[in-house]
Formats: C-alpha cells, structure tokens, sequence
C-alpha cells in the first residue's frame, strides 16, 4: 500500500488538523493513521512503538505497543520550580516515570498512550507550557546559551530565543482547539501562514544563540546561528549570523552528509528578526520538496551557493550584513558543580547519565530533583549537553540544596568516575525511536565502563574528551562534532569517528566503519597512548590527533570553522 506524500499531507491537513480529532477517539487501536502520525509531530508528539515488545507481540497477533513521546517548547531551555514539579507529575501520571532532558535543551515524555494523549497536553498546558512546532517542518525549540556567570546577558539570549520561538510559531489554531477545546472558528483550517505557507517547510529548521566564549549550544548544528558579540562595555552590539548547519546524514551515502555552518556576517538586534525571516523563507521557497533526504537548508545552501543564498536573504531582509566581528569560543561543554554569577547568586550544574532523570537503584533523580523544586526560588536551565543548572540559588540557601543532592545521590562523584563520562551525550534510540539502528542511551554505560580501564592504563582519567553516541546517523546527540563519536550501523556495530573538536568548530572523521565494541577499544587504545605521552599542556584530544597527523579533515563542505579574530 501506497501512501501520500509528508508533502501532500501538510497541504491537505486543513492546517494541520487533519483527522486528529477522530483518530484520537478510535478506542479500536492504539495507532493513529499514516497521514495523522505526520500532522501529529507539528503539535509536538510522535508515535512511536516499543520496538522490545514487537515480536513476542507480532507472535501474538497484537498490534505494536503504540506509544507517544511528546516534546515541550521551551526556547532557552529555562524553566519554573512549578513547571518542573508538573512535568513530574506528568511523568508518573501518564508517561514512564521519567523525564528526559533533550540536546535541544528542554524535556520529552516517552510512554503516553493514545487514551492519555489529551489529557497529558491539557495538564501540560496547566502547568504553563505547551508543545507547538516541537517537531514537524517548522522552526524548532530555539537554543540559547545557558552559561550562569553572566546574569544580564543571559537575561538577554534567553529573551532572543523567546521572540525568535514566538516569532515563528505557526498561525494556526488547531492545536489550541485539538487539545485544549478552543471554539472553532469559521476560518479553522485556512489561516494564513504568513511565513510557512500552505506547506510549511521542506524540512525542521533549527536556531540557537551563543554566547562566547562558550559555545554550550554548539551553534554550528544549526540551520541558524546567532553568535552574540558584547561591545566593551559589556552590552549586546548585536549578532553574527551563520546559516547551513544540521547533523543529519546517512550510512553509504554522500550525498547526505553532516555540515558547520558558514558564518556569514554581522546584524545589529533592530536587524534580527528580519534576517532570520529570510533565511526561513529563503528555505520555504528553494528547498526541496520531493527528496526528503535532500530539504535541510545545508543542501540549498550547497546546491545554490553560498553567495547566491546570502544575496536573496539580504534582498529579502532589505538590507546588506556587516562584516562579521571578532570572536573566540573556548569549548562547547558545561561546568559542574557551583559557580557565582556577576549577580552574586549561585548555579549548581548537575551531571544526569544521557538526559534522563528516573529513580533508579542508588540514584533516585526524579525524586530528589523534585524535591530541589519544592524548596528552589530560582530556575532551572537545560543545557543541550542533557544537563541540568539549578539555577539563581542565594548564598544562604546552598546548604539546603547540597543536602537535597547528597540524600539523592545526585553529585557527580555518584553518577561519572571519569571526565569523560561526566560530558557524554547519547541519544534515545532503542527501544522507542523507529530510527534506530543500534543502542545508545542504554549502552552509554557500559561503554564507558569498558572504556575506563583504557582510560586508567594511560592516565587519562581525568582528561575531559567529549564522546557522543547515538543510534543512527540523523545525528541527535550531534556526533560529528565530539573528539570520539559512535554512530549505530547495526546492533552491536558502529561507525566510529574521531577528530572533532572541544569547541564544536570542527566535525571528525570516519575512523573505522562497521565496527563492534572489542574493535572500536583496539582502535581507541593506540590513540589514547599517543595522546597521553605526546599531548602538549591543555592539549585536547581532537585537537592532537590533527597536529600528530592521525587523522584527516573529512570531506564535508565548511567542515572547519575559524574564528575571524584568529584569522586576523
């Protein structure tokens, strides 16, 4: 059986309602059908199947164990103690009794099923948040630095990624009164789209905001960067922009291939939106609409060239870009433990093992960070490292949150014995996400436990290399940006590349194709030797193996991003 095409779907779902409203009430299955599962992503959710249960199901004659993630919108990744307590209560109420803290910086819910898909959006919605353009061909949640020391500018990018996530929130209703029970309209379902269209995008569109020296978000990931540029007095003159990057590729393929984003100028903050606006349309318009595969705003970018995307963008935004300012970023990681911010308040960075906050054996993370939220006057920031900053703490509060992570098992000396433990990110993968060709999240640790002893034979312990793994080559967890990176080809087996870089500047190389853990160890044991003999001081791991000549930059387009002050 045929389906219809992602795009005729968006076209004819009445903007994006479809027959959401029907399909929720089918008590006969707990699936949706083809087109609604691709209508469902726009209002934040996918489903998905527990890919464990499917043959002792099949073998039952079942239907798959159906089940929803649903993602919140959070740009900046900031949220309330209430928020928090309410997305816990989510968790245990409707979903699997955890929450996962994404690489874009805010939760997803697994579990839900169909029955409870309404009321855990409305609870959701009670609870201050909501889902909109989470997933879908829309620009998605925007990504803004999290870095605690600087307090007013914080404030600042925090506010960028607001304005830009509302900005470019889709006009329609029909979330509102799919899930929420708003009145319909005489127009429901022919909006205008303003800036999306009749078919919204080709593909997701993603956007973060940095902050050097920190490049915590690793702005070079995303469709659209905005790197902050601080004048001397320490205010915000404005934003260099970068356009084209994205993670997605596929195994064998070249075609489809991981990317850093082009830098491409300077616009003042009265200049942002419009330029922004630009790179959207731009995509709506030229991006490709029959190769899937082939409609991120890199492959646009590339097939058109660089300078002709950058003229349109600037014709449509009405004005020509500065030239890009100086800048340095010095890492892309997160800092544990507390630090003070220039506001005299405290932040305290807690390690959580791939973003998932669960009551587990000896660690019970959902509980004790529940209850950090029942006595927390500050915030809570997501990093896009899957961490958490329990964030605006006064001095004399310290005490009582210490206390709450001791009983919780939460500091990191219970959760990461190496450096490089305490930094890995990996994706979802199996047993939820259809994508999947290998284990990531539940294979993280046993990873690093086979890894440690290598660690410990060259004295490596606490040299911060920044390992990622995920389940296939789409690139969640941003591989092909770490100093060491696994990406599933099959279960047991990856792809493993090195020679990425600390500051999420340069991608890495494939290393060993194919490969299963005992290989990849063999393959990494000689590297770690050299490394820890030969390593210059605050020498990183990419960063050796270029200089000492063991591995080549990879063929990818702007693979290598050099800072204009460097340049110099």
């Amino acid at each position: 059986m045929s389906h219809p095409s992602v795009e005729k779907i968006k076209l004819e779902s009445r903007r994006l309602r479809g027959t959401l409203a029907e399909g929720l009430l089918d008590a006969s299955t707990g699936s949706l059908n083809f087109e609604d599962q691709r209508t469902i992503k726009f209002h934040g959710s996918y489903q998905q199947d527990d890919r464990d249960l499917r043959d002792e199901r099949r073998r039952q004659k079942l239907e798959p164990a159906h089940q929803f993630m649903i993602r919140i919108r959070a740009p900046g990744g900031v949220f309330t103690p209430q928020q928090w307590l309410g997305l816990a209560a989510i968790a245990t109420t409707y979903a699997n009794h955890s929450l996962r803290v994404t690489t874009r910086q805010t939760f997803q819910i697994h579990g839900v099923v169909k029955r409870d898909l309404k009321a855990t959006m409305q609870a959701i919605n009670a609870a201050a948040m909501d889902t909109v353009s989470a997933c879908g061909d829309v620009n998605r949640n925007v990504l803004g630095a999290s870095n605690p020391l600087q307090s007013a500018l914080h404030a600042q990018v925090h506010d960028w990624a607001q304005r830009l996530s509302l900005h470019f929130k889709p006009a329609t209703r029909a979330y509102y009164e799919l899930w929420l029970d708003e009145e319909k309209v005489a127009e429901s379902g022919v909006e205008a789209e303003p800036i999306y269209g009749d078919a919204y995008l080709p593909r997701k569109f993603k956007m973060a905001v940095a902050v050097p020296p920190y490049n915590d978000v690793d702005v070079f990931a995303n469709d659209l960067g905005l790197i902050a540029i601080v004048d001397e007095a320490g205010a915000l003159a404005g934003f260099n922009v970068a356009i084209g990057g994205s993670m997605g590729a596929s195994h064998g393929i070249k075609e489809h291939y991981p990317r850093v984003g082009n830098v491409i100028g300077f616009a003042t903050p009265t200049q942002v939106l419009a330029i922004a606006d630009a790179a959207v349309t731009v995509q709506r318009d030229l991006g490709d609409r029959e190769d899937r595969k082939q409609a991120r705003f890199k492959y646009t970018i590339d097939k058109h060239g660089p300078e002709t995307i950058v003229a349109m963008m600037e014709e449509r935004a009405g004005f020509r870009l500065q030239p890009a300012r100086p800048y340095t970023f010095e890492h892309n990681g997160d800092r544990f433990g507390w630090v003070e911010g220039d506001d005299g308040l405290w932040h305290l960075t807690l390690s959580l093992p791939s973003g998932r906050i669960a009551d587990t054996p000896g660690r019970p993370l959902l509980t004790g960070l529940r209850e950090i939220a029942k006595v927390h006057r500050g915030e809570f920031r997501m990093t896009c490292n899957q961490n958490v900053i329990v964030a605006g703490v006064p001095a004399g509060e310290r005490a009582r949150i210490d206390a709450l992570v001791a009983q919780h098992a939460l500091d990191l000396e219970n959760r990461a014995p190496t450096a490089i433990a305490r930094s890995a990110v990996a994706c979802v993968a199996l047993p939820t996400c259809a994508l999947a060709m290998a284990e990531a999240e539940r294979y993280l640790p046993g990873f690093l436990d086979a890894l440690e002893p290598l660690l410990d034979k060259h004295g490596l312990r606490e040299a911060p290399i920044l390992l990622r793994v995920s389940g296939c080559p789409n690139g969640c967890s941003r591989p092909y940006l770490a100093e060491i990176a696994l990406v599933g080809r099959a279960p047991g087996r990856y792809n493993l590349f090195v020679g990425g870089d600390h500051r999420g500047m340069r991608m890495n190389t494939l290393y060993r194709d194919n490969v299963t853990e005992p290989q990849i160890l063999d393959a990494l044991d000689p590297l770690l030797a050299r490394y820890a003999a030969e390593r210059e001081p605050d020498e990183r791991f990419g960063d050796y193996l270029h200089r000492a000549g063991l591995v080549e930059l990879p063929p990818y387009p702007t693979h290598v991003r050099v800072d204009p002050a460097e340049a110099a």
